[in-house]
């Protein structure tokens, strides 16, 4: 384990790092839409607690680091407003499930409900900004475990869209990629909403990093090619054991990965380990709308009458995880003892 960020040194990566899709702006949060890249860069400006919330369910607003942060804005918001803010609390949490940096950013903000808009409005900026600094963090430390000329694939989106900029797992890779530890980089279309299609390759691109797109049914052959030494994800939850909730589809990759000798690494702020989680099993799974597996693009693909099963996250087992990197420091081999060595004992409920 190596117990310090500052173990790593941070490579310049200034000309990799130029989006911030989070935007507060005094009395409204200023958000990319994610839905429409990467043809149309269309931004949402939310005015009320309510209308964060939905911009998380619509996925405006997506990425677990990132939806903490919006939500954090809201409470601002709701504020601002003379709004009950337990109910904007309650509205906010409720909007989607698995993450567990949601809940942790709204526990930060209630602790400072009775002390008004301008102090909601400092513990929110600081939620934001302490994320940016684990995300630097995170990049070098994670950059370092991997040898130079290396291949690496990820899955999903978890740059500067997911986060307050900069990115975990893509953290990691612009880092490396600065470095010249990574110098190919693949990306995983994952399926069915395309984050790794449309949103990871369209950051790379715009941060001049050059990427190539797989099916996610490829990843299998192309570990089998030895193109890639690393596998690079993010997470939404962490538990106590080390049991890791991502996005559908990685889970298998975890899999394959052992099986060719890839090594597979987690990379996520010290917010997504929930010591109040046993394990993998206890962690709620969100299930979103089969209709998003029956059609493409508003065009229907299915025959009528099919039905549909469409979690969007899955479980790796700690077992199948070689280094999990947090802005705390590298953990290699994670599991119940390693993590309560660095996180501490779970609160008592």
């Amino acid at each position: 384990m190596q117990p310090s960020p500052r173990a790593a040194t941070t490579p310049d990566t200034s000309g990799h790092d130029t989006l911030r899709a989070v935007q507060w702006q005094g009395n409204l949060l200023h958000l990319l839409d994610q839905r429409k890249l990467p043809f149309e860069e269309a931004w949402i400006d939310c005015r009320s607690a309510a209308e964060v919330a939905q911009a998380i369910r619509d996925l405006v607003v997506r990425g677990a680091p990132a939806i903490g942060i919006a939500a954090a804005w809201g409470m601002v918001l709701a504020a601002q407003h003379g709004d009950d803010l337990g109910v904007a609390l309650a509205t906010l949490k409720a909007a989607r499930p698995t993450a567990v940096n949601l809940a942790w950013a709204l526990g930060r903000m209630r602790a400072h409900a009775g002390a008004g808009a301008a102090a909601l409005a400092r513990e929110a900026q600081a939620i934001q900004d302490e994320d940016l600094a684990a995300n630097r963090a995170m990049g070098a430390m994670g950059a370092a475990l991997i040898q130079p000329g290396s291949g690496v694939l990820t899955h999903c989106n978890t740059g500067s869209l997911a986060t307050s900029g900069y990115g975990t797992a893509l953290g990691v890779i612009r880092a490396g990629y600065a470095s010249g530890n990574i110098v190919r980089v693949y990306a995983g279309e994952t399926r069915p909403w395309l984050q790794g299609a449309r949103l990871t390759m369209w950051e790379l691109k715009r941060d001049n990093i050059p990427a190539t797109l797989i099916a996610d049914s490829a990843a299998a052959h192309l570990m089998q090619t030895g193109k890639v030494q690393w596998v690079v994800v993010g997470a939404d939850r962490i538990a106590a054991n080390g049991d890791t909730a991502n996005k559908i589809g990685t889970y298998q990759l975890a899999i394959t990965a052992k099986y060719h000798g890839v090594k597979f690494m987690v990379v996520a702020p010290a917010t997504t380990v929930d010591l109040a989680t046993p394990s993998g099993s206890a962690i709620e799974i969100e299930l979103r709308d089969p209709a998003e597996l029956l059609a493409y693009g508003g065009q229907r693909t299915v025959v009528e009458g099919a039905q549909a099963w469409n979690p969007v996250f899955d479980v790796t087992p700690h077992g199948l995880i070689d280094a999990l990197v947090t802005e705390r420091g590298v953990i290699t081999q994670p599991d119940a003892a390693a993590l309560r060595a660095v996180f501490g004992k779970p609160d008592a409920h």
